[in-house]
């Protein structure tokens, strides 16, 4: 039994556990180890979403994190999730943008994989016969996502039969993503042989999160029947609302009697304590094992999201009702049909349930995504046809229900020219990289600020003494005025001007 591994460490890893606050500099300082450690691919934030938190968050060119991805990691294939949209809610989005966004990331070697969903948004029906065979024209590999989840929709036969549609398209694996981290061994040992059976030559690979704390039990249960590569992260941005860590995973799988296909000796270990020094620097989370907790059966939100809610209610002083929106989360799904629990369904689930919390009525505020979603925007992959009638007579009798109608009615078939949009956003004169920024973030104004912030910071390989090592900490934050140090009657007073 042999099994490769993709490292999740700069997409995933940093998303579930840091609300995606990796910058380039950290990233930059474990990307050659991760690129001599023999992993199957590397994830990148290498896609309009991400790019937007760069630009927004981070105030960081993400051409210039492109840029060093591909510069740092040329032997293993950079990974990303891949989507025939720019903007998440975006229905009819131009060809030509997305078209052009995958040739410059493919062109400059940023991204030689793409793992593409293919059943939250009827992506069978509206975007493969057209996306995968761009993307292999771009001689990109070809990883299609099954999106697990549980509902009464979401059998085993409902995966063999999705599974048989993919196999058509002829990608070069399959993987199951389990987002929710909503996958046990019950459901693994019948789940995957389904999958299995009717994938034919096409490997399976799984991609969980330890958010219940039994996917590290469960990837060797995938392994032994059959399962060929499994998603890791490396500490400390594994374990936790991450995917299981590779140390971990590839000593069980040795000790089962497997081949673990991975370098995982002490070049990879110091990039794990780098990356736990500069997490402690900076204050960012250390990913560690979490207790069973049954609740997350019922809620099913990915971790990256629960991350963000948890912010959001502090944000607005409601943190304390946590527990509150998560049982609300639970009935807000049901009443929409058991949409999957991703991008874009569980950030508005989540949406809808913290406004219900915070106004103290149910739906007396309803987002313009429940609105589209009750349209059917969103296909038959989302659930709307199971939608609750109450509920949905509610949503469709809205006065705004109506503008938004006649918004989809109205809407781009998809084939506008670069040349008209670069005139609406004023970006003729633009290059390709700065046009696409424009699009991405719907103007020049958050770029402006993020040009101004300047070259993204890098963190040194080398180690610093215990007092510099101090000062940096103390230095780094806006709130330390100064620092004093004294023996006896002499002291030294340093301020910030």
């Amino acid at each position: 039994m042999k099994v490769n591994f993709i490292d999740t460490t700069l997409r995933d890893g940093s998303q579930s556990l840091w609300g995606l606050r990796m910058t380039t500099g950290m990233m930059e300082r474990i990307a050659s180890p991760l690129d001599g450690a023999g992993f199957k691919a590397v994830e990148v934030p290498v896609g309009p979403l991400f790019f937007k938190k760069f630009i927004r968050d981070l105030k960081e060119d993400p051409w210039e994190m492109s840029r060093m991805v591909a510069r740092t990691m040329p032997r293993t294939p950079k990974a990303c999730m891949v989507n025939a949209f720019v903007h998440p809610f975006e229905l009819r989005p131009p060809r030509a943008v997305i078209e052009l966004f995958y040739k410059l990331a493919a062109s400059m070697g940023a991204l030689n994989r793409a793992q593409v969903n293919c059943n939250n948004m009827d992506q069978l029906a509206r975007d493969f016969p057209w996306f995968i065979q761009f993307l292999k024209g771009l001689g990109m590999e070809i990883a299609v996502a099954l999106t697990y989840h549980i509902s009464p929709r979401h059998t085993d036969e409902y995966y063999a039969q999705l599974t048989r549609d993919v196999a058509a398209y002829q990608p070069d694996s399959i993987y199951i993503k389990d987002a929710g981290g909503l996958l046990t061994p019950e459901r693994v040992a019948t789940l995957v042989p389904a999958i299995l059976k009717n994938a034919g030559a096409i490997p399976l690979e799984l991609h969980s999160h330890c958010t219940t704390g039994m996917a590290p039990y469960f990837y060797l249960d995938a392994a032994k029947l059959g399962t060929r590569t499994l998603h890791t992260g490396l500490p400390p941005l594994a374990n936790g609302p991450g995917q299981p860590g590779i140390f971990a995973t590839a000593k069980n799988i040795r000790l089962m009697g497997g081949i673990a296909q991975i370098d995982d000796g002490q070049a990879l270990r110091d990039a794990s304590q780098a990356l736990a020094d500069i997490a402690v620097r900076e204050g960012l989370p250390i990913g560690a094992p979490l207790e069973y907790d049954h609740a997350q059966f019922a809620h099913r939100i990915p971790g990256g999201v629960i991350s963000n809610l948890r912010q959001q209610l502090k944000e607005l002083g409601i943190q304390h009702r946590f527990e509150e929106v998560l049982q609300e989360v639970v009935q807000v799904q049901k009443e929409l049909g058991y949409p999957i629990m991703i991008t874009p369904y569980s950030q508005f689930v989540v949406t809808q349930a913290a406004i219900n919390i915070a106004t103290g009525q149910r739906y007396k505020l309803i987002t313009d995504e429940i609105i589209r979603f009750s349209l059917g925007a969103f296909g038959k992959d989302s659930g709307y046809e199971h939608q609750d009638p109450g509920l949905k007579d509610q949503v469709l009798s809205l006065p705004r229900t109506r503008e938004i109608a006649a918004e989809l009615a109205q809407a781009s078939d998809g084939e506008v020219s670069i040349r008209t949009l670069r005139a609406r956003l004023d970006a003729s004169a633009l290059s390709d990289e700065e046009f696409l920024l424009r699009y991405i973030m719907k103007g020049d104004k958050e770029l402006s600020l993020m040009r101004r912030a300047g070259p993204y910071r890098r963190f040194d390989e080398r180690p610093q003494s215990s007092i510099l090592a101090l000062l940096n900490e103390l230095t780094a934050t806006r709130q330390t005025p100064y620092i004093s140090v004294s023996n006896g009657s002499d002291y030294i007073t340093l301020g910030k001007h």
